[in-house]
């Protein structure tokens, strides 16, 4: 999780098995689908992405979640959606140009689409952490022979 970038060789060193024993049990997260996929956390304002928001969504009615989640999967603005607890029924991570970008997302975008009752937004004036880091278990993968 802290580097996508490492060889099997400096794996093996770390961890005490070989580079192709290493190989093997990363291939083994990628089919049980634990490692979902690698990527690379680009610095959002370096490529003219400066707003960022939360926006949570209530929609009228169940029969509206189809179309809703077909929406918010194919928008490239929306880099995550949560199904939540409590009064609204979704919470989505907006990445935009700027407000007026985000203005349209909202409005044009989401707001537009038959279903959605409200919308609240919170627009993120500056991020003091931010990971993909996931605090593992380790119970877990003792009892599956994964260290």
């Amino acid at each position: 999780m802290t580097n996508g970038r490492v060889t099997w060789a400096e794996l093996s060193s770390q961890i005490g098995l070989s580079a192709p024993a290493i190989a093997d049990r990363v291939n083994r997260l990628f089919s049980n689908q634990v490692i979902k996929e690698l990527g690379a956390m680009v610095n959002s304002e370096s490529v003219g992405t400066e707003c960022t928001a939360f926006v949570t969504v209530s929609l009228e009615r169940p029969k509206y979640r189809e179309g809703f989640l077909q929406l918010v999967t194919n928008l490239d603005e929306v880099q995550e959606c949560h199904h939540i607890a409590g009064e609204d029924d979704y919470l989505l991570k907006i990445r935009c140009r700027n407000t007026k970008d985000l203005d349209r997302v909202i409005s044009y975008e989401i707001k537009s689409l038959v279903g959605v009752l409200r919308t609240k937004t919170a627009i993120v004036m500056d991020t003091t952490k931010e990971t993909f880091r996931i605090p593992l278990q380790k119970d877990k993968f003792n009892k599956t022979g994964e260290d």
